[in-house]
């Protein structure tokens, strides 16, 4: 189905064409013409399914009427500044044939009063985070009144990031006859708890799993002995010609400026991207890496969504994610819009328990591999392990720890002489023999205390266990 077949504004047919578009994707072709009824929607689909198109086409399809106003007629919020940012390139990629078309970005990191002189000039379409937002309702600097559409892109990222009173507090300020488009990777839970405040009568659209898709990014596991070995295959994996653009996701900030550091000073064209850098230097940083002056992102989670190059061609986890829905999102940076890509995780051993955690949640395994000359330290078995186990003083179950007596004290006794080959062959057990080696009646033997705690005297039964009184 062609993108002219949904019933969209001809502009828009044109600009998406001239964006190389060769055809909507499922989301797209079942969203689209549900939000030109202009009815609720509530929406799931996988990462790099097409999501950001599926709402951006229908709202445009309205601004196409008429763009005069003043006021703000479509309203989307974003978790992060990097995804509205992104979106309002969106914008301006597909409704570049609308004339008068206005649009503005409020962000955090952003000089505010520069946003408040953009806000009075007028603005059609507004792309948000919440926080940013609601900071201009507070002064009074941005009139919700006449918002048509409201979208809220990632909702599930947003309720995870704290902000559902901000979002509460911002839809109240938005007509009740606005049109609502929640988009999610899940519609359950806290989720479809705001979504049925906030909607009314909504459609509900859930996009399977395309069959096959997951093949595209080929998936590959190397397990590391430390941090210095990690290093070394992630310089192994860079030196790959098929590796076009990298993005390395770090569990930590600091990680994330260390290793872009040493990767720069090994002349590889390397930046760093999280939460800490001001908002220039992060536009900066991902101007470089799509005009490919960048060949490797070293990011935090913040570039886990909503961020897609086209020239990323291998996503690497230098550090894994503690969540298995946050790894689904790492690696759906790679292999979008049907390119094949390539995912690799850098893994302890110790990380096995969250590798079984991913293959569950993705229901696909994960194929370990391995660089010649940089392999692993082959890692002993349990059994090798407990046989091999040393026996120390002060441990729980050692020698020095057994009760006199005790069945465990008397299993680690030493072991009775044993006759030697001449005396075997010599016959009966000598006299001498019995007097130096085994108790005779009468005598005591150490380390077999009764009642009271004295030492046992054998009987006339030396050598049969001592009768346990019931």
């Amino acid at each position: 189905m062609a993108f002219a077949k949904l019933g969209l504004h001809s502009q828009l047919v044109k600009a998406v064409s001239a964006a190389g578009y060769a055809g909507p994707t499922p989301v797209q072709e079942r969203a689209i013409p549900a939000a030109l009824t202009r009815g609720d929607l509530l929406v799931s689909s996988h990462t790099g399914s097409g999501k950001t198109a599926a709402f951006m086409l229908p709202c445009l399809h309205r601004l196409a009427e008429s763009t005069a106003g003043g006021v703000p007629r479509v309203l989307v919020l974003t978790p992060t500044r990097e995804l509205a940012l992104q979106v309002a390139t969106t914008v301006e990629t597909y409704g570049k044939f609308l004339k008068g078309l206005r649009t503005v970005s409020i962000v955090g990191g952003v000089p505010f009063f520069r946003q408040q002189q953009l806000l009075r000039r007028g603005a059609d379409f507004v792309v948000a985070t919440p926080g940013r937002l609601l900071d201009h309702l507070r002064r009074s600097g941005i009139d919700l009144s006449g918002v048509e559409t409201l979208v809220l892109d990632e909702a599930d990222r947003m309720l995870d990031m704290g902000f559902i009173d901000d979002i509460a507090l911002i839809v109240a300020r938005t007509p009740s006859t606005r049109q609502t488009l929640l988009f999610s990777a899940t519609l359950d839970g806290v989720v479809g708890g705001l979504a049925s405040r906030i909607t009314r009568q909504a459609q509900r659209i859930e996009i399977a799993q395309v069959p096959g898709r997951a093949s595209k990014i080929d998936q590959r596991l190397y397990f590391a002995d430390d941090l210095a070995h990690k290093s070394r295959l992630l310089d192994a994996l860079l030196r790959d010609e098929s590796l076009g653009q990298a993005l390395i996701f770090t569990a930590t900030k600091r990680s994330a400026d260390e290793l872009s550091t040493r990767l720069r000073n090994r002349g590889i064209a390397a930046d760093a991207l999280h939460g800490d850098m001001n908002q220039s230097s992060r536009n900066r940083t991902l101007q470089a890496l799509r005009h490919g002056r960048l060949r490797v992102l070293v990011a935090t989670d913040i570039a886990a969504r909503g961020l897609d190059v086209p020239g990323i061609s291998h996503v690497i986890n230098f550090d894994l994610p503690r969540q298995a829905d946050d790894y689904v999102h790492r690696i759906g940076r790679t292999g979008r819009a049907g390119r094949d890509g390539v995912a690799i995780s850098l893994a302890a051993h110790r990380d096995k328990p969250l590798i079984r955690d991913i293959e569950r949640y993705t229901a696909q395994p994960i194929a370990v591999d391995r660089i010649p000359g940089l392999e692993p330290t082959p890692r002993p078995s349990r059994s090798d392990n407990r046989s091999a186990r040393p026996y120390a003083g002060s441990r729980v179950g050692c020698a020095t720890n057994r009760a006199p007596g005790s069945t465990a004290a008397r299993r680690m006794a030493p072991a009775a002489p044993v006759r030697s080959r001449e005396a075997t062959e010599a016959g009966p057990l000598s006299a001498d023999f019995r007097r130096r080696f085994l108790p005779q009646a009468g005598d005591a033997v150490p380390g077999h205390a009764g009642r009271e705690g004295g030492s046992r005297r054998v009987t006339s039964h030396p050598h049969r266990p001592p009768r346990r009184s019931r």
